[in-house]
C-alpha cells in the first residue's frame, strides 16, 4: 500500500462514541479535537493528577468542553467502581486508552504509581471492554519496550523480552494482558509504540519543553549521555493521524500466524501492534541546534552521562503501520520544532 503521508483523513465510516482515556494529556488532547472534527462524540476521562502542571492539562481541556460533541468524566483508571459505571453509562464503539504514568525516570522514584494506573487501571479498561461488547480497543504502548534491543530500526517483529525500566515493562505488560483479552473473549486489541512525541501543548517533563524553558531563561540545558543520544522524533499530528487510521481498523488475526514460529507483532487473535515514529533517528544535538535557530538564541550546556533507565538511541520500522493502514509520519523536525516554539511563546507570552 503506498503510504498517504498528508493528514487530515476524511471520515470514511459512521461516526462513533470514542472513550479517550488522557483526554487532558498531549496527545489525548490532540486526539479529542481531531475525532470531534470530523463529527465522532468523544468521552474524555482523565484524573487531572499533578505529575506535571495541572494547569496546562486544564488549558487544554477548556478547548475541548467548548465542544458540544465532548463529555468530560473526571475519574481515575484504577477506580474499579467508576469504570464499570462509565462503560455501562456510555456504550463505546471504540477505546483509545492513553492514560497512564508517564515517564521513565519517575519510575525510578515512584513505582507504584506505574502499578496502579498502568496495571491495575488497564485491567479495569480490559474489562469495559470485554463486558460491554466494544468493538475495539486502541491503547498507548511505548518505543521503551524495545529495551537493550540494539538491533535498528526497531520492527514489532523483534522479541521485546528485556526492558531496562518499570515504565517499560509496565507498557510490555499492557500487550501480554491485551492479547490475552483478544484470544480469550476475541477482543480487537491493538497497541501503538510511540516514538517520542513532540509539538504543540506537548508535555513539560520533556526535552524539547524543558530545554526551551532554559534556553529562553538563560539557563543551562541538561544534556545527557554527552549529546550521543539519538532519538525517532515524532510530531502530534503524525502521531494523531496513525491513532485514528489504526483505531479505524480493528485488529485482525494473522491468517499465517504459527505456533511454532510465533511473530510477537501478530497472533491467531485478533491482535496487532504497530510502531508510530518518523523512521528517521535524530542526533540530540541536532535537535540542539535547531531549537536554537527557531529561538534565534544559544543553549548553555551542561553535559552528562546517560540516566539510568534510558537508551541511546530509538528508530521506528514503520513497514507494517503503511501495509495495513497506509500512513507513514512525514514531519521534518524543522517544522515540528518551530511549530512547538511559536505555540510555546504564544502561550506562555514571552
Amino acid at each position: 500500500m503506498t503510504p498517504d503521508t498528508s493528514p487530515l483523513t476524511p471520515h470514511a465510516q459512521p461516526p462513533k462514541r470514542v472513550l479517550v482515556t488522557g483526554a487532558a494529556g498531549f496527545i489525548g488532547f490532540h486526539l479529542a479535537q481531531r475525532l470531534l472534527a470530523r463529527g465522532d462524540t468523544v468521552i474524555g476521562l482523565d484524573n487531572l493528577n499533578d505529575y506535571y502542571d495541572v494547569t496546562l492539562k486544564q488549558a487544554r481541556l477548556k478547548l475541548l468542553t467548548d465542544k458540544e460533541n465532548f463529555v468530560f468524566v473526571k475519574g481515575d483508571l484504577a477506580d474499579r467502581a467508576g469504570m464499570e459505571k462509565l462503560f455501562v453509562e456510555h456504550q463505546f464503539d471504540a477505546v483509545v486508552n492513553l492514560a497512564a504514568q508517564a515517564g521513565v525516570r519517575y519510575s525510578l522514584t515512584n513505582p507504584h504509581a506505574y502499578m496502579d494506573a498502568n496495571l491495575v487501571g488497564f485491567l479495569n479498561i480490559l474489562e469495559g471492554c470485554r463486558h460491554q461488547q466494544v468493538k475495539h480497543l486502541a491503547y498507548a504502548s511505548s518505543s521503551s519496550v524495545y529495551g537493550s534491543n540494539t538491533a535498528m530500526p526497531f520492527s514489532i517483529h523483534h522479541n521485546i523480552d528485556h526492558p531496562v525500566s518499570l515504565y517499560a515493562a509496565s507498557k510490555k505488560a499492557n500487550e501480554l494482558m491485551a492479547h490475552t483479552y483478544a484470544h480469550l473473549y476475541n477482543l480487537p486489541c491493538t497497541g501503538l509504540r510511540f516514538f517520542t512525541v513532540y509539538g504543540p501543548w506537548g508535555r513539560p517533563d520533556m526535552a524539547l519543553f524543558l530545554f526551551t524553558k532554559a534556553i529562553l531563561a538563560g539557563e543551562p540545558i541538561d544534556v545527557f549521555n554527552h549529546g550521543k543520544m539519538r532519538r525517532d522524533f515524532t510530531y502530534v499530528d503524525d502521531i494523531v493521524e496513525g491513532v485514528i487510521r489504526v483505531t479505524d481498523q480493528p485488529a485482525q488475526p494473522n491468517p499465517d500466524w504459527s505456533s511454532d514460529q510465533p511473530d510477537p507483532g501478530t497472533s491467531s487473535a485478533p491482535y496487532r501492534v504497530y510502531n508510530i515514529g518518523n523512521n528517521n533517528p535524530v542526533e540530540l544535538m541536532h535537535l540542539i541546534s535547531v531549537l536554537e535557530d527557531a529561538l534565534g538564541k544559544k543553549a548553555e550546556k551542561n553535559m552528562l552521562p546517560i540516566q539510568p533507565g534510558d537508551v541511546p538511541a530509538t528508530w521506528a520500522d514503520v513497514d507494517d503501520l503503511i501495509q495495513d493502514v497506509g500512513f507513514k509520519p512525514e514531519t521534518s523536525i524543522e517544522t515540528g520544532v518551530q511549530n512547538f516554539v511559536s505555540w510555546y511563546k504564544n502561550y506562555y507570552s514571552c
